[in-house]
C-alpha cells in the first residue's frame, strides 16, 4: 500500500507558491500597485510612428512614468488631427529636503512647471528599432500652446522636434527653382571647362612659372653686386650720420653758450640790476635838468625878464655910442670945445 500524502504539507507548498508569485509580481511591477499615479495628456502635431504604449516618460533624463494610451484627436478650430498621448507619472519621483515636496502628479505643480518652461516632445530611443519616448524638459524660449480637448485631464504643452521643424521649413522651400538653378550653374561650369581657352590655361601657367624661375635666377645673379653697392651706400650714410651727430653736438654746445650769454643779458636787464638802477637815476637827473631849463627859458621867468632888461640897456648904450660917433665924425673938436648946438 502506498503511503497517504500529508494534506498539511501540500497546503504549505501551495501557499508558498502563491506567496512567491505575489512577490514576483510586486517586484516586476516596481511597487506600482501600492502607489497612486496621476495621468497627464500631451498633444503632438505630427506622426507618432514608433511610439508605443508602455514607452518611458523621461524628465531631465530620469524615467518618471510611462505611456498609457495613444489616441487620435481633432482640434475644432483648425480642424487638424493630433496625436493624444496619455502618460502616467509615478509617485515620489522627486526627492527634496524641504518641507513642501514636489509632486509631478499634482495638476497645480505641473502648471507651475509649465509656466517655467516645461514642454514635452518625442525623441528616439534607438536608431535601429525606431522606437520613441516622451521627453519632458524645460524650454522657456518656446511659448506654451494648449489644445484642451479634454478639460478633465492635465495637459502639458508640446514642441516640435528638430526634424519636424526642419521638415516644416523645407515644405515651403522652392525645390524646383533650386534644382533649376543648380542645373544652370552646372551647365555654365561645363561650358567654361570645355572652352579651349580654359583647357589651355595649364600650359600658360606652366610657361609663366618657367619665366618666373628664369627671372628669379637672373635676379639672384644680379643681386650680389647690387647688395655690395647697397652695403657701401649704407657705410657712407653711416659716416654722414656720424658727421651730422658731431655737428649737432657742436650746435648744442654753441646753443648752450648763447643761452649763457642770454642769461647774462637777462641778469643785466633785470629791474633790480645795478646797471638798470644807474640808468634810471641818470634818466631822472636828465629829466630834472630839462625841467630846470624849461623853467629858466619860460617867458615869465625872472632870468628871461632880467636878460630882456639887460638887452634893452645894452641897446640904449649902443644907440648913445652911435650918436657920439656920428657927432665926433661931424665935429672932431667937440671933445675939447663941447657940443655945438
Amino acid at each position: 500500500m502506498s503511503k497517504q500524502a500529508n494534506p498539511t504539507l501540500i497546503g504549505a507548498f501551495v501557499l508558498g507558491a502563491v506567496a512567491l508569485a505575489v512577490i514576483t509580481t510586486l517586484l516586476l511591477s516596481g511597487g506600482s500597485w501600492f502607489g497612486q499615479r496621476q495621468q497627464h495628456v500631451l498633444y503632438f502635431d505630427g506622426a507618432a510612428q514608433g511610439l508605443q504604449v508602455g514607452a518611458p516618460v523621461v524628465f531631465l533624463g530620469v524615467k518618471v512614468g510611462t505611456v498609457k494610451q495613444i489616441q487620435l484627436g481633432l482640434e475644432e478650430k483648425s480642424r487638424r488631427f493630433l496625436v493624444a498621448v496619455t502618460i502616467e507619472i509615478e509617485p515620489q519621483v522627486v526627492h527634496t529636503r524641504g518641507v513642501e515636496a514636489v509632486d509631478l502628479r499634482d495638476r497645480a505643480t505641473v502648471r507651475q512647471l509649465v509656466a517655467r518652461g516645461l514642454r514635452g516632445r518625442l525623441r528616439m530611443q534607438s536608431l535601429l528599432t525606431g522606437q520613441l519616448y516622451v521627453d519632458l524638459a524645460f524650454h522657456p524660449d518656446k511659448p506654451p500652446h494648449y489644445v484642451g480637448l479634454d478639460p478633465n485631464l492635465s495637459e502639458i504643452p508640446t514642441i516640435r522636434t528638430t526634424v519636424e521643424e526642419l521638415t516644416t521649413k523645407l515644405e515651403g522651400f522652392a525645390i524646383d527653382k533650386f534644382l533649376a538653378d543648380v542645373a544652370s550653374i552646372s551647365a555654365a561650369v561645363n561650358k567654361l571647362m570645355s572652352d579651349p581657352a580654359t583647357q589651355d590655361l595649364p600650359k600658360r601657367l606652366n610657361a609663366t612659372l618657367h619665366q618666373l624661375e628664369s627671372l628669379a635666377t637672373h635676379l639672384d645673379a644680379r643681386s650680389k653686386p647690387m647688395f655690395k653697392d647697397v652695403s657701401q651706400d649704407l657705410i657712407a650714410m653711416r659716416k654722414a650720420l656720424e658727421g651730422a651727430q658731431a655737428a649737432m653736438a657742436k650746435v648744442e654746445t654753441a646753443a648752450g653758450k648763447v643761452e649763457t650769454a642770454a642769461d647774462k643779458v637777462s641778469n643785466l636787464a633785470s629791474p633790480d640790476s645795478k646797471m638798470v638802477s644807474n640808468m634810471s637815476r641818470a634818466s631822472d637827473e636828465l629829466a630834472n635838468a630839462a625841467a630846470s631849463l624849461r623853467r629858466l627859458t619860460a617867458q615869465d621867468s625872472p632870468t628871461v625878464q632880467n636878460m630882456n632888461a639887460t638887452l634893452k640897456e645894452i641897446s640904449r648904450a649902443a644907440d648913445a655910442l652911435r650918436a657920439l660917433a656920428e657927432m665926433l665924425e661931424e665935429q672932431p673938436d667937440a671933445i675939447y670945445r663941447g657940443k655945438h648946438k
